[in-house]
């Protein structure tokens, strides 16, 4: 599914938008307020900790939002078999995605088969519970070629996307990674932007690169610029290079 800047609707935006609840001083109140605002907004979904997911399904429940959460975050330094246990919970209390982070540091050691293994694992329990998975790379840490063979190994893993972040490392979603990643997975491989990504510009720069899912905080401030955007209040969006560092 490939979206434009210029011809999407607010509706197509708002279910671009991954809204992240993340923080590891997240409250249980501030949980319940997000996923109220999510609902408010019709997004694509939550991304909530994992302790949050059977909450997050229960208020969620009847709204067209859904769950997500998060394995092997935000590090991925968890052993296969956690991350497996990690993923079987969540499907099991509500989560219908799931954002695993690779082994960054076997990936960068040029071990390919375990890093295939381990996102074959989690996509095929996922995909066994009609679950998708998206696979964050962390971008950060790895050199260009390093993308690339990543991308390839999680398309051919099964993964249902190629992420670029998790909010944690020192840098974010660049147009230029989107580009990258999306060149280098076939057609039915999404590819979703994460980290910095805060304002409406850097939102649709990241559409225009090929994404089709954002994980973002600002949700409400984005969507409520689209839609003055769209109004002709704000007659002009400028686009960044960069993205802004922070989830």
């Amino acid at each position: 599914m490939k979206l434009n800047s210029q011809t999407i609707t607010l509706e197509q935006f708002a279910k671009t938008i991954d809204h992240s609840l993340l923080k590891p001083e997240l409250t249980e109140e501030e949980l319940v307020a997000g996923c109220e605002l999510a609902h408010r907004y019709h997004v694509a979904s939550v991304c909530v900790k994992p302790y949050h997911v059977k909450l997050a399904a229960k208020i969620l429940a009847n709204s067209d939002v859904l769950v997500s959460t998060v394995v092997g975050f935000p590090h991925g330094n968890s052993a296969t078999e956690t991350k497996i246990v990690e993923a079987r919970r969540a499907l099991e209390e509500g989560a219908v995605e799931l954002d695993m982070v690779i082994n960054i540091g076997e990936m960068r050691s040029g071990h390919d088969e375990y890093v295939h293994d381990e996102v074959k694992a989690v996509c095929d329990l996922a995909h066994a519970h009609n679950a998708r998975v998206k696979v964050i790379l962390e971008n950060a840490y790895l050199t260009d070629e390093q993308k690339i063979a990543a991308c390839i190994l999680c398309d051919e893993a099964g993964a249902d996307w190629v992420k670029t972040s998790t909010g944690f490392a020192p840098t974010g979603a660049t147009a230029a990674d989107i580009k990258l990643m999306r060149a280098n997975v076939g057609d039915r491989v999404q590819v979703k932007a994460a980290h910095g990504v805060r304002t409406l510009a850097a939102a649709l720069e990241m559409i225009d690169a090929g994404v089709t899912r954002i994980g973002a905080t600002a949700t409400a401030l984005m969507i409520e610029d689209f839609k003055k955007w769209k109004d002709g209040e704000l007659r002009q969006v400028e686009k960044s290079s960069e993205s802004t560092s922070g989830y």
